[in-house]
């Protein structure tokens, strides 16, 4: 069977942090272990559908797999590249945004395998209003399909979960050959045609599916990889004092060093070549290469996607992009005093995170001064700095200049540069 991974979406909804099939977590990038999973269940013939904006990039992470640039948007612009350019059959379509187990898989393959089956797609039951493709069943087969019909207005209780077989191609293109309106649910708009036509079974799965749209996704499924970790895994030429305290299990990477005092609680993935430094703790959290976790810092529940370079900071339940910095005294406000879920703005919307324990989100090349302080959920954009002191309350634009005068937040566009890592490279070699 032929594999269709999406990964062309430009991730607008994942601001800060850059492409999300990109990013790292726990020493892979999502597309990673997708691909990870889809071979672990068996598929071997996988085509990436890829956008301009990443297509270099993950050609170099997958040099043997095949790579379709999409035309057109969403998943309707996907599969119509993808199938004018490919013959035979039957294919499966996933989606690189939602992470599902190997078991998914195998329920798609036995719907399958009942008689006079045209295709399967995953489903699941959800309590409360999810904004997707919701599926009606009447006699063993789907009929219908509404995308997001808005809160109340569900049709049943049944989502669908991007992961699709069409046994017979050509009449997936078919249907999507006759779709008029294209904007934004064109491919649903295919699949109830071909509902009409065609005996498409739901496979329900209750497993772990975690979507990736925003950047705090990312932390229930740093919980999902971490629990994959059955030992501890520490590469021969790192090097730890024998004062250190590794516990449980805990993957370290090749030329790290964890110096005298430190402490790192497993689950817990640390990257090549990264310092751990006097009594700092680690905790639950993915570091990724070249990091700095400097003197009495702790990181709990987070992602540093590296180099980072920390010094008496503490981060916790936080996503943190590349070559980010931390003055000494630096502390994510991570817990409402309330203790309720905290929102994070997108747009001029408070959209729910699901989550009481949220820090702050960070792009790429933004550098902190010292005793910096954040509200739970502030997100910080890409090549920002920010000065010595300051209570960061609500969302930081892409390059800009964060100060406290008179006790209020100002920022202002940014006219300073990142400096090059020659310097801190040094350095963290020479620790």
């Amino acid at each position: 069977m032929k594999v269709l991974l999406l990964l062309a979406g430009q991730s607008r909804r994942f601001w800060p942090l850059a492409e999300k099939s990109l990013f790292p977590v726990c020493g892979k990038t999502l597309a990673e272990h997708q691909v990870e999973t889809l071979k672990a269940a068996g598929f071997k013939d996988i085509t990436l559908i890829v956008g301009a904006h990443n297509k270099k990039e993950l050609k170099k992470l997958f040099p043997t797999l095949k790579l379709i640039e999409q035309k057109g948007d969403g998943m309707f612009g996907a599969c119509m590249t993808a199938l004018l350019k490919m013959k035979g059959g039957p294919i499966l379509i996933v989606s690189g945004n939602d992470v599902i187990d190997v078991a998914a898989f195998d329920l798609l393959k036995k719907e399958m395998t009942k008689p006079k089956t045209d295709g399967a797609i995953l489903a699941r039951k959800v309590k409360m209003y999810f904004p997707g493709g919701y599926l009606t069943v009447k006699g063993g087969k789907i009929s219908s399909i509404i995308e997001k019909p808005g809160a109340g207005k569900e049709p049943s209780k049944l989502i669908n979960i991007v992961a699709h077989i069409h046994n017979d191609p050509s009449a997936l293109l078919g249907a999507l050959k006759k779709v008029k309106n294209t904007k934004d649910d064109g491919y649903e708009q295919a699949l109830h045609l071909l509902f009409q036509e065609k005996t498409y079974r739901a496979a329900a799965y209750d497993g772990f599916w975690q979507p990736v749209k925003y950047p705090w996704h990312l932390l229930p499924l740093l919980g999902h990889f971490l629990s994959g970790i059955k030992k501890p895994l520490i590469h021969r030429s790192a090097k730890i004092h024998h004062t250190a305290v590794i516990d449980g299990n805990v993957v370290i990477g090749e030329g790290t060093r964890v110096l005298a005092h430190a402490t790192i609680v497993g689950p817990c993935v640390i990257g090549a070549r990264c310092v751990i430094g006097n009594n700092a703790l680690v905790r639950g959290s993915s570091i990724g290469d070249d990091c700095v976790v400097g003197y009495n810092t702790e990181v709990k529940g987070s992602v540093l996607a590296g180099p980072v370079w920390t010094h008496m900071t503490y981060l916790g339940d936080s996503i943190i992009g590349r070559n980010v910095s931390f003055g000494g005294g630096s502390t994510t406000g991570n817990l409402r005093l309330d203790e309720g879920e905290i929102s994070s703005v997108d747009g001029d919307q408070a959209i729910p995170t699901g989550l009481t324990k949220l820090g702050m989100i960070v792009g790429d090349d933004c550098r902190f001064s010292t005793q910096i302080s954040c509200y739970p959920g502030v997100k910080v954009g890409r090549g920002s700095f920010v000065s010595d002191c300051a209570l960061i309350k609500e969302d930081v634009p892409e390059k800009s200049y964060v100060n406290i005068k008179e006790g209020v937040m100002q920022v202002r566009p940014n006219k300073m540069t990142v400096p090059p890592n020659a310097a801190r490279e040094r350095y963290r070699k020479s620790i």
